[in-house]
């Protein structure tokens, strides 16, 4: 029999869970939650409970993991990993980011169950069921980590927004759409047309 929390359509605190009480789930505990096919990250002490990704979301995440894989990974400068895989930020903060990036000088932030500390690149597919999740709560989370740059797609418009982090707080360097390239700090070189995420 399916919970309310089980065949939900946004993210939402997983307050069913046995477990410490909300505000108080730290990494050690996150950890010993049983494989359900659920996804569940951890903000402020928070239990959350995502809904499976769509397709089209899908679709988005393995564009980005091939241009990024081609940009990183392939030529030795870091790693490319993709959702389901921990990022624990800090012991009350324990994330799942779509895709993230780790430069070759933070390589010993990875482990073999997780990445311990920032990467240096999240992305974000958000929609309408996380994209309040991912522009608050997982962006503060990202932020106080100190994650030097943060995409946010928006497969509704076809946009990606990249945010770079300056004086602790994200900045906007723009919205991106079309044969828009990203001016990217990471990879400077970036020459990825935005609308290639979408075809």
């Amino acid at each position: 029999m399916m919970t309310t929390e089980e065949s939900l359509s946004v993210v939402v605190p997983a307050n069913r869970m046995p477990g410490p009480a909300q505000g108080r789930w730290t990494y050690a505990q996150y950890a010993t939650i049983p494989e359900d096919g659920y996804r569940y990250e951890v903000v402020s002490g928070v239990l959350y409970m995502a809904p499976s990704p769509s397709a089209e979301h899908q679709s988005i995440v393995v564009k980005i993991v091939v241009h990024l894989f081609s940009a990183i990974q392939a030529i030795k400068r870091g790693r490319v990993f993709v959702a389901p895989f921990d990022v624990v930020l800090a012991d009350r903060h324990v994330v799942q980011p779509d895709v993230l990036v780790v430069l070759n000088e933070h390589s010993e932030r990875i482990t073999e169950r997780c990445v311990l500390g920032a990467p240096d690149l999240v992305v974000e597919v958000a929609s309408p069921a996380t994209a309040r999740h991912d522009l608050r709560e997982k962006l503060d989370a990202y932020a106080d980590a100190g994650v030097p740059e943060y995409w946010i797609i928006q497969p509704d418009s076809q946009t990606l927004e990249l945010l770079v982090l300056e004086e602790g707080q994200y900045h906007s360097l723009g919205v991106f759409r079309d044969k828009a390239t990203l001016p990217s700090r990471l990879i400077p070189e970036w020459d990825v047309q935005v609308g290639q995420f979408f075809l």
